[in-house]
């Protein structure tokens, strides 16, 4: 691969019938980077070629160069060709890093977002997402990711209407907050929006105070309507 491949493209380029296309106006590598660190499934290159404007075959050379360059640079992380597509994965080498931060992760205290949504899925179970972001007014696409990987919500079907995925709590909720089953928790607060109360009944039960909402954790956005789950 040339040099000129990681400079800005034109405005416009030929397709085969030598019409003029417009394309992004960005260097290749690093709009490739940029697309597959958002991306949560291997990506093939027709569709990043797609996303980033360049010819298929500019965009493997691409990938298959930075795929060396990282392994050459001792990465952390290392961009693999699997399953038909592309996507980074952190480097073998270095799992017992990230296994510690992992697990480590798992003890953290609950932040504010993660206690009211998973007072919502509670009290309302079975629930999709979509039913939780109308409650709170927020998405709260981030928060579920983060309640489903410490175990403490999980999938429990569909709605037969909708199609929904539905969401409940688990017996690893219940292990946590102390009880044997959903019957003792806590009265309902009178309007589930205002959850004040509510929470700090559930935040002493779980022994931990609620702490102020972390962006990065709760990838919580105001939303004006229920997001698709």
């Amino acid at each position: 691969m040339t040099e000129t491949q990681d400079q800005t493209p034109p405005d416009v380029q030929a397709d085969a019938d030598g019409e003029l296309l417009a394309v992004p106006v960005a260097a290749l590598r690093p709009s490739l980077e940029a697309v597959l660190m958002v991306a949560d499934q291997p990506l093939d290159a027709t569709i990043l070629a797609t996303a980033v404007g360049y010819p298929a075959e500019e965009v493997t050379a691409a990938l298959e160069a930075l795929a060396v360059e990282y392994t050459e640079q001792d990465r952390g992380f290392e961009l693999r060709n699997v399953a038909g597509g592309w996507r980074f994965y952190t480097r073998e080498a270095y799992a017992a890093v990230v296994e510690g931060f992992v697990l480590e992760g798992q003890q953290a205290r609950l932040t504010q977002a993660a206690l009211e949504t998973l007072a919502v899925v509670a009290y309302k179970q079975p629930v999709s997402r979509a039913r939780v972001s109308a409650i709170r007014g927020v998405n709260v696409d981030g928060v579920m990711r983060t309640l489903l990987t410490r175990g403490l919500v999980e999938e429990a079907g569909r709605d037969g209407e909708h199609g929904a995925t539905l969401y409940r709590t688990t017996g690893y909720f219940l292990e946590r907050i102390g009880v044997q089953s959903l019957d003792e928790l806590p009265e309902l607060a009178p309007y589930l929006p205002e959850m004040d109360d509510l929470e700090d009944e559930l935040t002493e039960m779980l022994g931990a105070p609620a702490e102020p909402v972390e962006p990065a954790e709760a990838g919580e956005s105001p939303a004006a309507g229920a997001d698709a789950p």
